[in-house]
């Protein structure tokens, strides 16, 4: 799986930012201007197989591309978020994490935020 996996095959002169664990590029179907996914360079699909010092890592990097996203494209807020399983809208088995810049209007109503993955859950 790892030789047809995009992440496992990324163009080096795409990653923004990169540590001995893991990188991060911008996502090339965005959902906002700048969305950002911090990826591992070890191949596996799910977050909760992640080891202690990776889960460290990811949110250091994490951090990394909120201050570059902060400098870059003045969001006003965010969503940071991982999709496990096909149930849950993964798409690539590969796992990675979305750092989501959000925008004052990209939404009509951003109350209830990540719950707007099952639509009739957001707004209570």
């Amino acid at each position: 799986m790892a030789d047809t996996c995009p992440f496992c095959n990324t163009d080096p002169k795409k990653i923004l930012v990169s540590s001995e664990i893991c990188y991060a590029i911008f996502d090339r179907y965005p959902v906002t201007r700048g969305h950002i996914l911090v990826i591992p360079f070890r191949h596996f699909p799910d977050y909760f197989e992640s080891t202690p010092r990776e889960v460290e890592a990811f949110d250091a990097m994490v951090r990394e591309c909120r201050d570059y996203l902060e400098g870059e494209y003045h969001p006003d807020g965010y969503n940071v978020g991982v999709n496990v399983g096909y149930a849950a809208g993964q798409s690539v088995p590969h796992m990675h994490i979305h750092v989501i810049p959000r925008y004052e209007g990209d939404t009509w109503h951003p109350r209830g935020g990540i719950r707007g993955v099952i639509p009739e859950k957001q707004d209570y």
